[in-house]
């Protein structure tokens, strides 16, 4: 096991920093998707806000 410890001590770290950086990047959304889900939130926000001044209303 002696004769692999060089191999984990250096392979390891870099095969673990590698797999940081793919999943960093795998999990970045795209602009557009980013913009839609912003606007459908401020639609949802919007809904809301209409909603609860309709019950303030009618109280």
């Amino acid at each position: 096991m002696s004769e692999y410890w060089w191999i984990i001590t250096i392979v390891g770290p870099i095969l673990l920093l590698a797999a940081l950086i793919w999943a960093f990047t795998r999990n970045r959304g795209s602009k557009v998707s980013e913009e839609a889900s912003d606007r459908a939130a401020h639609r949802l926000r919007d809904e809301i806000d209409r909603e609860d001044e309709a019950n303030e209303v009618s109280r």
